[in-house]
Parts: C-alpha cells; sequence; structure tokens
C-alpha cells in the first residue's frame, strides 16, 4: 500500500503525513511547478504545469492496494478503474457506488457555472478535516493487512 496526493491545492497533506507516519506507510505527493510543497516524511514528485499532468502522473504510477487522495472525480474514476481506494480531501470515499453520480454531479456544475449559476456550498474547514482524519485513518486500517515489508506497510 502507498498513499498518492494529488497536492495541487490539498489543504490536508499536514494531517496525511501525520496519520501516515503512524502507521508507517509511503506516501508520494504530487504537484506541478506551480505549487510549492515540502515534506520531511513524504516524497514529493513535481511535474510540469500543465493540464491534467498531476493527474497522469498519479495515473501512471497507481496501482491495486493503493489509497489515492484527490478532489478531483476524474482521477477518482481512473483510480477505482486501478481497484485503489480514494477519498477526497473532505473524507467522502469514493466508490464504484457513487462515482458515476459525482461525475453526473460535476458535468451538471459545469454546464451551470457556463450559465452563469454557481452554487458552491462548502463545510468549515476543522469540521472537514476531522471527517477526513477520521475517515482516512480508518481507510489505512481496513487496507492495512498488518505485513511490513521493505519498511513499509503493504509494500
Amino acid at each position: 500500500m502507498r498513499i498518492l496526493v494529488d497536492g495541487d491545492a490539498c489543504p490536508v497533506v499536514k494531517e496525511i503525513e501525520e496519520i501516515a507516519m503512524k502507521y508507517n506507510v509511503h506516501v508520494i505527493v504530487f504537484a506541478d511547478t506551480a505549487h510549492v510543497i515540502s515534506s520531511d516524511y513524504c516524497e514529493v514528485k513535481v511535474v510540469d504545469k500543465g493540464p491534467d499532468a498531476v493527474d497522469f502522473a498519479i495515473m501512471s504510477v497507481c496501482k491495486e492496494g493503493d489509497i489515492v487522495v484527490t478532489q478531483d472525480y476524474g482521477v477518482a474514476a481512473m483510480a477505482l478503474g486501478k481497484k485503489a481506494r480514494v477519498i477526497h480531501q473532505s473524507g467522502i470515499e469514493y466508490t464504484d457506488k457513487n462515482i458515476d453520480r459525482l461525475l453526473m454531479d460535476r458535468y451538471i456544475a459545469k454546464k451551470e457555472r457556463a450559465k452563469g449559476i454557481n452554487r458552491v456550498k462548502s463545510e468549515p474547514m476543522d469540521k472537514v478535516t476531522g471527517d477526513f482524519v477520521e475517515n482516512f485513518t480508518k481507510m489505512i486500517e481496513d487496507v492495512n493487512n498488518g505485513e511490513l515489508r521493505n519498511g513499509f506497510v503493504g509494500e
């Protein structure tokens, strides 16, 4: 198991790092050259700036058993196709049962924005962070089979 993070504008990198350290799980944070991310624990992969560059970098290494953290529904759908577990930075897990609806919601919201309608409602960040920490920790525990290989869980 590895944790792959869509690091561009991800507000929970610090929480991911702390939880991953606790469970000794390898983390790779992907970001483009427009973002500066540093970590004492996580591996940081910087890719060229460009449309979907980070998304393609994540998908090039994603495999079954990985956990992907992203707010991008398209990345989530592709990662699910590779049998990875996927979680939004708000703590919502993407699954085969909810991804089609989420993609349709994204499509509808895009059409509404084109018409000048914006219906963004967000939770307070402290609630979102708490939900993420709880659900992300549970996800790691679910995936974790308890074996240590190469110094990291499940590698």
